[in-house]
């Protein structure tokens, strides 16, 4: 009789055992999940781009990626035609804004030049409206999300490209943001300050450079080269992290920006509305390959 009861009272802590343990399990697994920084599902857009061998090659070997004359080339970030704000003035792409910041009007967006550039070398001249704001982004992808009832929007291009700033220091606030003069023109935004800052004022030309070679990029202003960084590596990531996309705030634009370019490496140039004025021409592009 003992042995049958040593037997059942055994096989009660043994069932008791499991039981804790899968509890135990589950809670743990709830409080894992619970602490996980998801990052949304998201597609690439993937369509043709234009054929560079039909655009003008200048004398020091650039592609002309904008003639003067017409929008040959470009479009509109996730959409077939350029946006109606930009027009063409005096030999130069213009964006006219109406004051509203970061809240594009539907004739309104950022364009893109619809060809992914890998290495390469960008020129172009530059000049904003007092207080004017915009920017320049390179190795962007056209990015969508879908939520839970199946809708799909399309996300901003600054949540996979990186940014040249492009803004009026003297009277636009955003240049006393950030952190040690980072948002102000030709820094990467919210992220390396462009030193030294030799931009010109409101109304004029400036000359802007943005190299991307095997992931050292280097932006310049005016004749001078104003910072270096290194895609890809862990200074990036680290970067990230320390900016408002970092993987906590923005776990989409992490993953896109921590891995810009794609698989490949690659992306539009794109020139951002931000509901200002601002004027862009002579754009050119040196491949680098």
């Amino acid at each position: 009789m003992k042995k049958v009861f040593y037997l059942f009272a055994a096989l009660l802590f043994t069932v008791a055992f499991v039981a804790c343990a899968g509890g135990a399990k589950k809670t743990t697994t709830e409080s894992d999940e619970t602490m996980q920084t998801e990052t949304p599902q998201y597609s690439v857009i993937d369509r043709p781009q234009v054929d560079l061998s039909k655009f003008e090659t200048d004398k020091d070997g650039y592609i002309v990626i904008f003639n003067g004359k017409d929008f040959t080339g470009w479009r509109g970030y996730g959409k077939d035609e350029v946006p109606g704000k930009w027009v063409i003035e005096d030999g130069a792409i213009k964006f006219n804004g109406t004051g509203g910041g970061e809240a594009q009007e539907a004739d309104g967006g950022d364009i893109i030049f619809d060809y992914k550039f890998k290495n390469f070398e960008l020129l172009l001249d530059w000049k904003a409206s007092k207080g004017g704001n915009s920017g320049v982004f390179y190795l962007a992808q056209e990015v969508t999300t879908t939520d839970e009832n199946g809708n799909t929007r399309m996300e901003p291009i600054y949540i996979s490209a990186p940014e040249y700033q492009i803004l009026d220091n003297a009277n636009h606030p955003d240049a006393k943001l950030g952190k040690d003069n980072n948002r102000q023109s030709a820094s990467l935004y919210d992220m390396i300050p462009a030193v030294p800052q030799n931009q010109k004022p409101f109304g004029e030309w400036n000359t802007a450079k943005i190299m991307v070679y095997k992931g050292t990029v280097v932006h310049g202003q005016n004749e001078e080269n104003v910072l270096e960084y290194h895609l890809w590596t862990q200074q990036w990531t680290d970067m990230l992290q320390a900016s408002k996309f970092s993987q906590d705030k923005w776990p989409l634009a992490f993953e896109l920006l921590n891995n810009c370019g794609g698989p490949n490496r690659e992306g539009f140039i794109g020139l951002q509305d931000h509901g200002d004025d601002v004027w862009y021409r002579n754009i050119r592009v040196k491949i680098l390959d």
